[in-house]
């Protein structure tokens, strides 16, 4: 197997539903741990019962002030404290600041924060705080983190559906491979979603239905026979990413490289995915990493839930000559974080590796294919040394990585 490049992952950070920081998400990831409930936070329901995994309560550091955390949205301070993690793993204070990138990979993700400011100054409009006209645009989040962290390389979003946090990995390692910066910082960022959003995803019959209201335990269910849609989970993921030689300079363990990648378009507004553009991504990023399928022992995949999705994408994997591999659907445990989703999964695809296990898929009773090498309600110990995410958004947008273990 042929090298393409030597761009790897120094870094990670995660806070998530069922857990913050690596270590925690990870023994919830590998027991099955998971928190979906009806959703309590404030602008989550109107007379509904959506069904989600929120985080229970972040820790945040000193070094990020009160008062930044008193202006700035959930999901700019989840994308900080995150952020935090990651920076202090990859030892970021020994980099040249204004060769640091940092990319975050979604939009439109405040829509919960601004219902509530909205609600908050209806009645007294001419009293709406100044800090609204930064903190509604997601740029915000890139000012907060740049500023703390000083970042001085360049910094933007990049929206991609529920492929954002993929979109926004592979548009950082191409700001290395052009020699722009050295190291970059991709936040799959927290999209914070209101009632409006929920009613919306459930009426375009992409959220789960009130199905499993009774038993919000069992609604999350990607590839099962009774899979009824996605549920919603908070999350937030960072990874930190740079050509290898950069982070042995600083002793830094890389978690694995980044093979191969593609990004692959349907031309199609709508919600409905495409078995064509699913197949061709996942062709294109085994060959840029110069892999043969049966080089591929791990498949994470996109998973959402919907029926019309999970059918689909089993389909393209099975053509694409994957059926052997491992399969499991972190969403079953994490809910899906939609701009998050894809960093998510990496990260999870990463510390599987690193723990020689694959986490389990729970609520998966019935899988819809059964001739795929499932790892379902238990855990499975496996070496993984070579594997694939796969993450599909709204608007046409397939993307994969190809991801080896160091």
């Amino acid at each position: 197997m042929k090298n393409y490049n030597n761009i790897i992952i120094s870094g990670i950070g995660i806070t998530s539903s069922i857990g913050q920081g690596k270590k925690a998400f990870t023994q919830a990831l590998m027991e099955g741990r998971h928190r979906f409930d009806i959703m309590k936070r404030p602008g989550r329901q109107n007379g509904t019962s959506f069904i989600g995994a929120e985080i229970d309560e972040i820790t945040y550091p000193d070094s990020i002030s009160k008062k930044v955390l008193r202006t700035a949205s959930f999901s700019a301070k989840t994308a900080m404290v995150t952020l935090d993690e990651a920076w202090k793993e990859a030892k970021l204070d020994d980099c040249d600041s204004s060769r640091i990138g940092l990319v975050v990979g979604g939009s439109n993700i405040q829509q919960r924060e601004q219902l509530l400011i909205h609600d908050k100054y209806k009645d007294r409009f001419g009293f709406i705080s100044p800090t609204y006209g930064l903190s509604f645009m997601d740029s915000d989040i890139c000012g907060l983190c740049t500023e703390h962290f000083g970042i001085k390389g360049m910094s933007y979003t990049l929206g991609g559906a529920s492929a954002s946090g993929q979109a926004a990995i592979i548009q950082g390692l191409q700001s290395i491979l052009s020699g722009q910066i050295d190291v970059c910082i991709v936040i799959g960022a927290l999209m914070d979603l209101s009632y409006w959003e929920c009613q919306a995803f459930r009426s375009l019959g992409a959220m789960g239905s009130d199905a499993y209201a009774d038993e919000p335990e069992k609604a999350c269910r990607p590839f099962d026979e009774n899979h009824d849609g996605f549920i919603y989970g908070e999350a937030c993921g960072a990874v930190v990413i740079e050509r290898a030689d950069t982070a042995s300079k600083r002793k830094v363990e890389p978690y694995a490289q980044l093979l191969g990648w593609s990004t692959v378009l349907d031309g199609n507004r709508n919600p409905n995915p495409s078995y064509e553009g699913e197949l061709s991504t996942i062709k294109k990023a085994m060959e840029k990493a110069n892999l043969e399928p049966h080089e591929v022992d791990y498949v994470n995949p996109h998973g959402s839930g919907s029926k019309i999705g999970d059918e689909t994408e089993l389909k393209a994997i099975c053509d694409s000559g994957l059926s052997h591999a491992y399969i499991n659907a972190t969403k079953s445990i994490t809910g899906h974080g939609l701009s998050s989703a894809g960093t998510i999964e990496i990260i999870a695809t990463m510390l599987q590796m690193k723990e020689g296990k694959l986490h389990p898929t729970i609520n998966l009773d019935n899988p819809i294919n059964t001739s795929l090498n499932w790892v379902k309600l238990k855990p499975v110990s496996y070496e993984a040394k070579t594997a694939i995410n796969i993450s599909i958004g709204f608007g046409g947008i397939n993307t994969a990585i190809c991801l080896r273990k160091i």
